[in-house]
């Protein structure tokens, strides 16, 4: 029991320590552009390139890891991930910085997948919710307090200082990893058929393109968090350092709090959380110049941004219960999908149309997503679906059930 206490910890440090990697780079994305010879929204790539392997590999790198013992997938991508912050720490050739974006991005969505499943079994079947939440809470705290921390150290030591802080906390999840977890090969697992059946519904297909749409309309506006608070707020380090914690330290609440409307219900927050992304983007356009306006905005937008993981996890999830943990992997893959999408049309959008026009673009996805889901609402739902408040599934699939089922 008391193994068990300290590997649920040590898997949300892994979880940790990948969303730091993963998504520190934001916060410093106009020092990385300096140090490697691009433009701001070349830069932008590194967010992107790491969004669309993610979304192209995630369904087809579980499959194939799905025969794995968990303990060294884990592993090997703490490792790899400790090595790509070191090439970040060390090269100033954009190519190589992003060469090593691709290769940590194809373990990503198979981490995660395994860090779910894995919490579940070791937590028990009584208590999956519980043991779950524990682990993905490494997502919120790594907002909170990977993605500030990395803009910290870049703006008050350098660059590579938090590239190397970000090796330390993956060898350090790696070391925790390898101590605390028991071997785990896979005796059992569901059929490729099976898995890959959830993709025959075009209900599936249209709450995807709904998930893509949402997370395009939030990350082509944070995607450039930085450079809008300095270019349109006039901002320095120090406050956009300070608004990255609070944005991240928000989230975590944030989460609890649209958790507890989608247990009121799935749909009806599904159907407003695009209308709230248009409220928000509309009031940062109209209060960008003002620097109090925006950093009493700050946290609103923080809790509104934090909702796109539980929500479409949850929208997503009731289309793919028969295959959940097949189903977390298309999450990850159609959500990065449209971290791509958002970071690559805000880019452009950035060039061509000026930095202070970046709210428009979040704008404009949130409506077409709002579109979607109201398609998908009309559709209606498949027969034998979960009903709207669903508990978490019991038996053999609840070990591999959806972030969105049991988080918090």
């Amino acid at each position: 029991m008391r193994r068990e206490a300290v590997a649920l910890p040590a898997l949300a440090l892994g979880v940790f320590s990948i969303i730091t990697t993963e998504m520190g780079i934001v916060g410093v994305l106009p020092e990385m552009a300096a140090r490697l010879g691009v433009g701001t929204g070349t830069a932008g790539l590194l967010v992107g390139v790491f969004a669309l392997v993610v979304a192209v590999s995630g369904p087809f790198m579980t499959l194939v890891s799905s025969a794995v013992d968990r303990r060294v997938v884990l592993a090997v991508t703490m490792g790899v991930f400790a090595v790509s912050n070191a090439v970040y720490a060390l090269s100033t050739s954009f190519g190589l910085t992003l060469a090593f974006r691709v290769v940590p991005a194809l373990l990503h969505p198979v981490f995660f997948s395994v860090a779910l499943a894995t919490a579940v079994r070791l937590g028990g079947a009584a208590e999956p919710a519980r043991a779950t939440a524990r682990v993905f809470a490494g997502v919120t705290v790594g907002f909170a307090f990977g993605v500030p921390l990395t803009s910290y150290l870049a703006d008050h030591f350098s660059l590579p200082a938090a590239f190397w802080c970000g090796a330390a906390v993956n060898l350090l999840g790696l070391v925790a990893l390898v101590r605390f977890l028991p071997a785990m090969p896979v005796t059992e697992r569901l059929s490729y058929g099976t898995q890959l059946g959830v993709l025959r519904s075009g209900r599936t297909w249209l709450t995807l393109g709904s998930v893509v749409l949402v997370f395009a309309a939030l990350f082509s506006v944070y995607g450039y968090f930085a450079a809008y608070l300095a270019t349109v707020t006039g901002m320095n380090g120090s406050w956009i350092s300070a608004m990255l914690l609070v944005f991240g330290v928000v989230m975590i609440f944030g989460n609890f709090a649209f958790a507890a409307l989608l247990r009121r219900g799935v749909r009806r927050t599904a159907a407003a959380f695009p209308v709230l992304c248009l409220a928000v983007f509309a009031a940062l356009f109209a209060l960008g110049a003002r620097l109090p306006a925006v950093a009493a905005l700050v946290p609103v937008w923080a809790v509104v941004h934090s909702g796109g993981l539980i929500v479409c996890q949850s929208w997503l999830g009731r289309d793919t219960r028969q295959a959940p943990e097949f189903g977390n992997s298309l999450f990850v893959s159609f959500s990065n999908l449209g971290i791509t999408v958002g970071t690559t049309v805000g880019g452009w959008s950035l060039a061509a149309l000026g930095t202070r026009a970046l709210p428009w673009t979040g704008a404009a996805f949130a409506l077409a997503a709002l579109v979607a889901v109201a398609l998908r609402l009309a559709w209606g739902e498949r027969p034998g679906a979960a009903p709207e408040h669903g508990a978490v599934p019991a038996g053999p699939d609840v070990e591999a059930a959806t972030a969105g089922d049991v988080f918090p």
